[in-house]
């Protein structure tokens, strides 16, 4: 029994129930200048005109999140779409919520009349008095049991009121929802979304990642050494790769306090010197080679490039410390090719599967290129090939 009257107490039926009613409300003004059935088909006929325009399905988008929905979803209810027609087949479905919620605004405004008034005819028919409401239903005698039924009228009436505004709130979802292509669309946009998080994500491993493995080897060789000459070159190097890696976290932020902010700044294969150095200074033998025009990049792929070198040099420093690294980078022929060796650390083995290798590989396939990594004739090695266009 609860349950059942506990959409009664929701402040949301009594709005759905005013929205029905709303909609007849221009309509029966016409009836005081003109009783007639002719004013009913042309307010039919004016609102089929009305949701052919495309404002009609704002209006009518606004007025039912706000008056159909809950206060948890209210105006934000992704179900109902306050955006104007696009095409015909949402002006079509507009004109049919219009059509629609006239009939049943009629309907339902009635029997909220009609039956009050029955259950007030059958109580006073039941006292002895007659019908006094005199209602459409007409009410035959004074019998006694009268009054026992006439309940029975405003428990329909609540099943009315409770079960058209779902009703209505259903046929909503349905013609004031979004349009396949506007679902498309929606999707589209949060697929970017997902994509960009996924991005900036990879963006902070690689780069913080980079700065703490370089600080952490560094701060561990200064103190083994124990030379006050290294441990300044140390410092200086630690100091270098955090400042790089508090501009890198700087800027990701400014993104994320800013959707609409492009993006910029984000270091390119023209500063590889920079991530060459810093692993120089963390105690590795670097071999470099770049070769072709590394400028004309296309800046796309010359950031994830330098992203796959950084993560590859920081994978380095930080399984197999200071060991002498080869690292080729060469443009040519459409494609960049990166390879960086180095020696196997003794008791690794296997194919990798940290996460900043599967970044390495996912960077390379969002490009339509490929990386390898893993063991390799004794040494372990990292190869993207990433195509220009």
């Amino acid at each position: 029994m609860v349950r059942m009257l506990r959409p009664l107490t929701r402040a949301v039926t009594y709005k759905r129930w005013l929205h029905i009613v709303v909609a007849i409300v221009w309509p029966s003004l016409w009836l005081f200048v003109e009783e007639a059935w002719w004013t009913q088909v042309t307010a039919a006929v004016v609102l089929g005109l009305a949701g052919l325009v495309p404002v009609a399905r704002v209006v009518e988008g606004f007025q039912a999140r706000l008056l159909l929905t809950g206060p948890r979803q209210g105006a934000e209810s992704p179900e109902i779409v306050t955006t104007p027609s696009l095409t015909w087949a949402d002006r079509g479905r507009t004109v049919v919520w219009l059509e629609t919620r006239l009939c049943l605004g009629w309907a339902v405004a009635h029997v909220s009349v009609q039956l009050p008034l029955l259950a007030v005819d059958l109580l006073t028919a039941g006292l002895g008095r007659g019908p006094a409401a005199g209602g459409f239903v007409p009410v035959e005698g004074t019998h006694w049991w009268y009054a026992a039924l006439s309940p029975l009228p405003l428990v329909l009436l609540a099943v009315v009121v409770v079960w058209s505004g779902r009703l209505t709130t259903a046929l909503a979802g349905r013609l004031l929802g979004p349009s396949r292509a506007e679902r498309m669309a929606a999707l589209e946009e949060r697929t970017e979304q997902l994509l960009e998080r996924t991005r900036i994500a990879r963006e902070l491993h690689d780069s913080i990642g980079h700065a703490l493995t370089v600080a952490v080897v560094q701060a561990g060789a200064a103190r083994a050494a124990g030379d006050p000459a290294f441990t300044d070159r140390a410092l200086e190097a630690i100091e270098e790769t955090g400042r790089a890696a508090l501009e890198d976290l700087e800027r990701v932020l400014g993104v994320l306090r800013e959707s609409e902010k492009p993006a910029s700044g984000r270091p390119t294969l023209a500063d590889a010197d920079r991530l060459l150095e810093s692993a120089r200074a963390s105690g590795a033998k670097v071999d470099a080679e770049v070769t072709g025009p590394v400028e004309t990049v296309p800046g796309p792929v010359s950031r994830e490039g330098y992203r796959i070198l950084q993560e590859s040099l920081t994978n380095v420093l930080r399984h197999a410390g200071a060991v002498p690294v080869r690292v080729r980078v060469h443009v040519a022929d459409g494609t960049v090719v990166l390879a960086v060796r180095n020696p196997l650390p003794a008791g690794v083995s296997g194919a990798g599967r940290g996460s900043g290798l599967r970044g390495i590989r996912e960077r390379a396939a969002l490009l339509g290129g490929r990386a390898r990594t893993g063991p390799d004739a004794g040494d372990w090695q990292v190869h993207a090939e990433l195509p220009l266009s």
